[in-house]
C-alpha cells in the first residue's frame, strides 16, 4: 500500500470514530420531538437489552457498549424550546445546604442510630407506600421532593439532596453534561449530579461510561442502572428516572419501581 493509500485510510477511520453518538452528546437545547427523523432513527436502533455490556471480569478494564440515543426519552417529557428554567447550583453546593453542618459522621450515625434503624425505616417505607403518583405517570406529587432519611450514611444524605435539586427540572437530551450547572438534564445528567453531590463522581458521565461505575451488583442504600441508551437509579429503595414521569416539570422520583431487564447494575463499594 502507497502512503497515500495509508493516509487515507487512517482519515476515513478518524472520520468514522466521530460519527459515533453518545447519550448525552447532543448540546442542550437540542431535544429530539416525536415525528422527527432523528426519533424515528431512534425508534430503529435496537432494545436496550442488546446495547447492554457484559459484566468485566476482575481485574480486567470495564467494558462500555457502543452509546445510543436514549430510547426512553419520549417517556421522559422532553421540554419543548419555549421552556426556560433557572440553572441549578453545582451538585456539592446543593447537598451541603440541605444536610447540615456538623452532622454526624458516618460511624457515629451507624453506632447512635442502630437501636432506631428498625422503626424509622418502617416508618419512612409506610410514608412512601402512601405517596401517589400524579396523573400521567409515576411521579410523586407535592413539592417533587423526598424527606432526606436520618438512618443514612452521610454520603447517601447529600446525594438525595443534590437529587431533590433537580427533581423537577425539564428533561433536555443532552442536558447536564456540558456542566453540571445546567437548567435541564437528561437521563445520565440526571443520576450524574446526585451522584456528584454526594461525592461519588467528580464529572458528567453518559449511561455507557455508568456503566463502568463503582462495582457490579447491586447496592445496599443505592444501585445505578445503565445502559449505551438510558440509566437510572435507585436510593434508600425510591425511584429516580426521567422515563416515565408525569409531565415537562413533574418529578423524577417515583413511586413505583420499573423494568430493570437490560440494565447493568450498579452500586459504589460499601453502599
Amino acid at each position: 500500500m502507497t502512503l497515500a493509500r495509508k493516509a487515507t485510510a487512517a482519515v476515513g477511520c478518524l472520520l468514522g470514530i466521530v460519527a459515533l453518538s453518545a447519550c448525552g452528546e447532543a448540546p442542550v437545547g437540542s431535544a429530539i420531538k416525536p415525528g422527527d427523523p432523528a426519533a424515528k432513527s431512534t425508534a430503529r436502533v435496537g432494545t436496550a437489552a442488546e446495547a447492554v455490556a457484559t459484566s468485566p471480569k476482575p481485574g480486567s478494564k470495564p467494558g462500555v457498549a457502543k452509546e445510543v440515543a436514549d430510547p426512553l426519552e419520549a417517556d421522559s417529557y422532553p421540554a419543548p424550546a419555549s421552556v426556560k428554567h433557572a440553572s441549578a447550583a453545582a451538585p456539592t453546593q446543593a447537598g451541603e445546604a440541605i444536610v447540615a453542618a456538623g452532622a454526624p459522621s458516618n460511624a457515629e450515625v451507624r453506632k447512635e442510630l442502630q437501636q432506631m434503624q428498625a422503626v424509622e425505616r418502617s416508618a419512612r417505607l409506610n410514608q412512601q407506600r402512601t405517596l401517589t403518583p400524579v396523573p400521567g405517570g409515576e411521579s410523586i406529587g407535592g413539592t417533587g421532593t423526598i424527606p432526606i432519611p436520618a438512618d443514612v450514611p452521610e454520603v447517601i444524605q447529600k446525594v438525595v439532596a443534590g437529587a431533590n435539586e433537580i427533581a423537577d427540572f425539564p428533561y433536555v437530551y443532552g442536558g447536564g453534561h456540558a456542566s453540571f450547572i445546567d437548567n435541564a438534564y437528561d437521563c445520565s445528567g440526571s443520576v450524574s449530579y446526585a451522584l456528584a453531590a454526594g461525592g461519588l463522581l467528580s464529572a458528567p458521565e453518559t449511561s455507557g461510561e455508568l456503566e463502568s461505575w463503582g462495582v457490579p451488583g447491586p447496592g445496599r442504600y443505592i444501585t445505578v442502572y445503565a445502559n449505551a441508551g438510558h440509566t437510572y437509579m435507585y436510593v434508600d429503595g425510591m425511584l429516580y428516572d426521567t422515563a416515565g414521569r408525569s409531565g415537562v416539570y413533574a418529578s423524577r422520583w417515583q413511586v413505583q419501581p420499573t423494568d430493570d431487564a437490560g440494565y447493568v447494575v450498579r452500586h459504589w463499594p460499601g453502599l
